[in-house]
Formats: C-alpha cells, structure tokens, sequence
C-alpha cells in the first residue's frame, strides 16, 4: 500500500521534474486538464494554479493517496481509478503523467489511449524514471533473488522497464503529432543516515514490502540497507544519488 508519509519525505526532489515538465506545455488557457497518477495532489493543485479557469481533475490508484489529496480543501476533483482502464468522458485539453507508467505493464498502450483522448490541439506531458539499471534498483533484485529472501521475493519483477527518450519519438511520432523529448540526470544530495534506503522506501519498495510482515520488512530494509550504504557513501556533506528521468512532451 502507498504511504503518503514516507513518499513525501523527499517532496521538493521529487516536485523538481514535474514542476520542469509542466514547463515545456504550452497551453494557454486549456479547458479541461487531467493529470494521470496524481498521488497526494499537490503537485495537481500547481496545474489549478496554472490554468484557473480550467477544470483540473486528478487520479490514482492508491485510495490513501487519493484521501490526502481530498484533504488539501483545492478546486481539483480526485477519483481512484488505474491507468490502464480510465476513460475520459470527452476530450481533454491536458494530460499530465508524473512518474506512473514505470508501474503500468501496458504503458505504451496507455500512452496510444491518452493519445486519442486528447483534443484537437492538446498536450500529454509525463516523466518516468529512467534508473532501472541505477546500483539501487541492482541492489533491490539482487536482494530479493538471494539465499535468504528468494523463497519469498525471488519472483519479484520491476513491472514495466521504460523507453529511452528515442523510443517515445518513435511510439509517439505520428499522425503531426510534435514530439519534444529528453533525459535528465539529477544528483541529489541527500541527507541522513541512509538516505537512498528512506528514498527508495517511498517508492521502489512498496511492492515488495507489502509482501513482507512487519518483521520481515524490518529485516529486509536492514539487509538492502547496507548494500545501499556501500553502493552510496555518504560524504562530508551528504550522500550523492544520481536518478536518470526520462520527459516526453507531445502535442497532437
């Protein structure tokens, strides 16, 4: 289950993409606005704020991120509802998809719907990240697939590895559709005493941790604990984490 708390231990990092993906869409005053994987919803109140006049809504598949959403007291209207199988009700102007897809197994398919959901004219923006092969993520299927946890992880698969920024052109090159795609690699500078674990605990470790009873996720956070901490030293100053994000901006 998605923990709204621990997701948000990292917000301003995690805020940095969606705010420069936003960036590079140029509707002017879109009517109808939907960002697809909205989480907590804050980030969704920047795109009310953006284009006030536009009715904005927001959905995710996590009913505890939806609940926090439903508290922020904003204009957008949140519903729970998954990626594969939302519908709009009539075109959309705006379509804004913020480290999602990574977790849709048909996402290239979900990308060709949205396509065709949009209104003459509009925008689909997202950015997933591109760290699949990042020493964090090695160490996480290296754990699972291990002596001490295969009996009960080592099934565990990454549901869905993404496309470079080519691969988005190519997929989404058609039609007139305009394509403006690139990669990022930030480095953060972490604070804490195992930072890279309270990051990835946030996210990468949902699936797996709710596999696990407490005292297994307890064991299993301390094992991947201290591969993380090999794999990424902390410095004087704090602990480096390179996270590769790939950004699409398409219009139709």
């Amino acid at each position: 289950m998605w923990d709204p708390v621990a997701y948000a231990v990292y917000a301003d990092e995690r805020s940095r993409p969606f705010i420069e993906l936003i960036s590079r869409v140029g509707a002017v005053d879109p009517d109808y606005v939907v960002d697809a994987g909205c989480g907590s919803g804050e980030l969704t109140a920047e795109l009310a704020t953006r284009w006030p006049r536009a009715t904005v809504e927001g959905f995710d598949s996590s009913p505890a991120m939806i609940t926090k959403a439903r508290g922020l007291g904003t204009s957008v209207r949140f519903a729970v509802a998954d990626a594969e199988t939302w519908r709009p009700d009539r075109p959309v102007d705006v379509i804004v998809s913020n480290a999602l897809l990574q977790w849709v197994p048909g996402h290239r398919a979900v990308l060709e719907h949205w396509m065709e959901a949009l209104a003459a004219g509009g925008w689909l923006a997202f950015q997933v990240p591109g760290n699949y092969d990042a020493p964090s993520h090695v160490a996480i299927r290296e754990l699972c697939a291990s002596r001490a946890w295969s009996d009960k992880l080592g099934d565990y698969q990454r549901l869905a590895e993404v496309d470079d920024a080519l691969g988005y052109c190519d997929l989404l090159n058609q039609g007139g559709t305009q394509v403006d795609a690139w990669e990022t690699t930030y480095v953060h500078v972490l604070k804490g005493e195992n930072p890279v674990l309270d990051w990835v605990s946030g996210t990468a470790l949902r699936p797996i941790l709710d596999r696990l009873d407490h005292g297994d996720q307890r064991r299993f956070k301390s094992d991947l604990g201290e591969l993380l901490a090999q794999a990424y030293p902390a410095r004087t100053y704090g602990t480096l984490f390179p996270f590769r994000r790939v950004f699409v901006v398409a219009q139709k």
